[in-house]
């Protein structure tokens, strides 16, 4: 099989298709010509061409998607359930598992991960602070696994320390009181940490400040129009080097499937990065500026900027509000990743020009 670096990679696709690339450890499935459909003859594109399957992980689902909110009632109650408590707070319980699986990183080519609950990233577990969480972790994969909290826990729930690998075929259950409010994560801890991390075995843990204890903020965060977007990468032939690059896992989604805002109407993102082998990452959105709240665990913002630089791990909540209607594209400012993949819209609709 051919090898290709991410600058020969590049050159192969000529921004427009993977299907004449091939890497080791992704597999290029044939597609139909519905499934591969070309643009008109001298058009540019900007990214790949066509689309992941309809049957796997769906992006545009994703952004708005927590503690499983889109799985069907009776499918959902057997992954997460809700207990109130006498103190007004609630047990939140969830069923997570590992299991090994192939996913579409773009259209044909696929990447052999390691999971929770099928999909990378994980599904995004949502608290408020003083609430219990209970997560049961079921390891279905073929090597040993764990689940690391950020925040508050005792170190018997840490994921990390020795003798705390599940393996496979094994079970633990994670609990303890969401603390601090804020932006977290959450994700394998088991050595080779940047192997279990780069397969895919992470997720967003999002902890909502309750009003009482939240200074100064009465109601806590003001009502917003609220996505969950991960900034992640693919190192295709294990090279440690990656080859493919986005924004929830599908190489230019959101290019295809510009993300619907509405012109007035407040967003707020929760930005997270677990980019395996680059030093940092990075967010720029054209035409505007948005406040941060670094870790999200204050609630007066640091800065207001165009572009956000993060390292792994770190993990910033955002919020603008888009003036005019149109399409506003964002991406990775190194250009490299916005190449490979790290590129999307947002599609404001509503107001006048």
């Amino acid at each position: 099989m051919l090898k290709l670096s991410r600058r020969s990679w590049l050159q192969a696709t000529g921004l427009s298709s993977l299907a004449g690339s091939l890497a080791a450890g992704a597999r290029l499935r044939g597609q139909d010509a519905a499934a591969a459909h070309h643009p008109p003859h001298g058009s540019h594109v900007m990214g790949t061409v066509g689309r992941v399957s309809p049957d796997g992980f769906n992006p545009t689902a994703f952004l708005r998607d927590w503690n499983f909110s889109r799985v069907a009632p009776d499918a959902r109650h057997k992954l997460y359930r809700e207990t109130p408590r006498p103190d007004g707070t609630l047990l939140r319980e969830y069923e997570i598992y590992a299991a090994d699986r192939e996913i579409e990183i773009a259209p044909g080519m696929f990447f052999p991960a390691w999971t929770y609950n099928g999909q990378v990233p994980g599904p995004t577990i949502r608290a408020t602070e003083g609430d219990r969480v209970k997560v049961t972790f079921r390891n279905l994969g073929t090597h040993p696994h764990s689940i690391h909290f950020h925040g508050w826990h005792p170190p018997a729930m840490d994921g990390a320390l020795p003798g705390q690998e599940v393996q496979p075929g094994g079970s633990f259950v994670y609990e303890f009181d969401a603390d601090p409010f804020g932006l977290h994560l959450y994700h394998c801890h088991t050595v080779p940490l940047k192997r279990h991390i780069h397969k895919g075995l992470y997720g967003a843990f999002l902890i909502d400040p309750r009003p009482s204890t939240a200074p100064g903020a009465g109601a806590g965060r003001p009502p917003a129009d609220e996505f969950v977007m991960i900034m992640n990468a693919f190192d295709t032939n294990f090279d440690a080097e990656n080859e493919v690059y986005a924004v929830n896992t599908v190489a230019n989604a959101y290019m295809h499937d510009p993300i619907r805002v509405t012109v007035g109407r407040p967003v707020r993102i929760y930005l997270i990065n677990v980019t395996e082998f680059d030093l940092i990452n990075s967010f720029h959105l054209h035409g505007m500026f948005f406040d941060v709240f670094r870790t999200g665990t204050s609630l007066t913002t640091s800065e207001r900027t165009d572009t956000l630089m993060l390292c792994q791990g770190e993990r910033a909540i955002l919020e603008t509000t888009f003036r005019y209607p149109g399409d506003f594209m964002f991406h990775a400012h190194q250009s490299e990743f916005a190449e490979l993949g790290w590129m999307g819209l947002f599609r404001a609709e509503g107001g006048t020009t």
